[in-house]
């Protein structure tokens, strides 16, 4: 953990939402009215601590209010649910009911997670309310445009509602189903393990570590594929060195890094690399005015400190060779330049 800590800055700041992010979100029907705000949920009485199915304490606690309060807090809730999954049409609130208002005292984002259930068949989902984090937005706008997820979140003033991603945590897997998998198996997830890293060096989002992404097992025909996501997106281009944002110097994924080196030739963990670039080269050409946009925005905004914008111009300086860097002037110059680079790459290989 000390290595890991001497490549994360200690504690993030959250930034504000710029007047153009804002203008993003709303003509993206990103933007919305709810009646509650995060700061609002603060205001629990008091809170329990929640253990796993193992008696582990997962550094979550869950929250009660007063009576009174807890019935105005979770009608809100449910509305908030209504928009996010559907029109916030409001005739399916009286067939739901908040389990749950769960709060994290882990990590910078310190979120709630709000478990909803359907009354008439216990089906039941969550969602997260969360502070507005400029670069957190950022984070989830470019994972919804370069990665082959779509990504289901709301803003509103300083509040951010983002929806469950469904998953085993990264950890678990690791740790108690990655060791029980066939050799197949095990040679996809190292496939989909080079994609997923590559995909999160290109697009800047730092702090992979195997608990801020989740493996999810997909049945294909006769066998079980695994995919691998990202559900946490605070270190969206803030840290100024590069291993930061590079899967293989986190010491949570050391497993994953030795089964890639087992399993595959280091010209198939080249040719997984092409795949994944070509494939957001592909995504930026198809939605233009949407990453064009996002990437404005970026530009004009201040989602780092300036040292660790000059720290990662060098960084990537020296492991690209493209001396643009040396012009960025800002975290959003710099992935701006990061992308043109992969786009001019794709189209100069598919025009031979």
């Amino acid at each position: 953990m000390a290595e890991n800590q001497k490549l994360i800055s200690k504690k993030k700041p959250t930034f504000p939402i710029s007047k153009l992010l804002a203008a993003f979100l709303k003509k993206h029907n990103r933007s919305t009215k709810i009646s509650i705000l995060y700061d609002d949920l603060l205001r629990f009485q008091g809170a329990i601590s929640v253990f796993d199915k193992n008696d582990v304490d997962t550094l979550w606690v869950r929250t009660y209010y007063s009576e009174l309060e807890r019935q105005e807090i979770d009608l809100s809730l449910k509305k908030i649910y209504t928009l996010l999954h559907s029109d916030g049409n409001k005739k399916t609130i009286p067939y739901l009911n908040i389990d749950a208002i769960d709060f994290c005292t882990f990590g910078n984002s310190k979120p709630f997670r709000i478990k909803v259930r359907n009354i008439l068949n216990d089906n039941f989902t969550y969602f997260y309310v969360k502070q507005a984090d400029a670069s957190r937005i950022y984070g989830l706008e470019l994972e919804h445009i370069l990665s082959p997820y779509t990504m289901n979140y709301l803003v509103f003033k300083d509040t951010l509602i983002e929806e469950h991603i469904s998953g085993i945590p990264g950890d678990d897997f690791i740790e108690n189903i990655l060791p029980n998998c066939t050799k197949p198996q095990k040679a996809q997830i190292a496939k989909e393990f080079v994609k997923f890293k590559e995909r999160c060096l290109i697009r800047l989002l730092g702090d992979m570590r195997s608990y801020n992404y989740v493996v999810t097992p997909i049945h294909d025909f006769d066998q079980i594929i695994y995919k691998i996501r990202a559900i946490d997106f605070d270190q969206q281009s803030f840290e100024g060195n590069l291993k930061v944002y590079n899967l293989q110097f986190m010491k949570e994924n050391f497993n994953m890094m030795q089964m890639v080196s087992k399993k595959l030739e280091n010209s198939s963990v080249n040719q997984y690399k092409i795949e994944e670039r070509s494939y957001i080269a592909k995504r930026m050409i198809s939605s233009p005015d949407r990453i064009q946009h996002i990437i404005r925005c970026m530009k004009q905004d201040t989602i780092s400190f300036p040292k660790h914008v000059e720290r990662l111009k060098q960084d990537l300086i020296d492991y690209v060779g493209d001396v643009e860097f040396k012009k960025c002037q800002n975290m959003g110059e710099i992935l701006e330049t990061i992308l043109i680079f992969v786009k001019r790459n794709y189209l100069d290989i598919s025009s031979k």
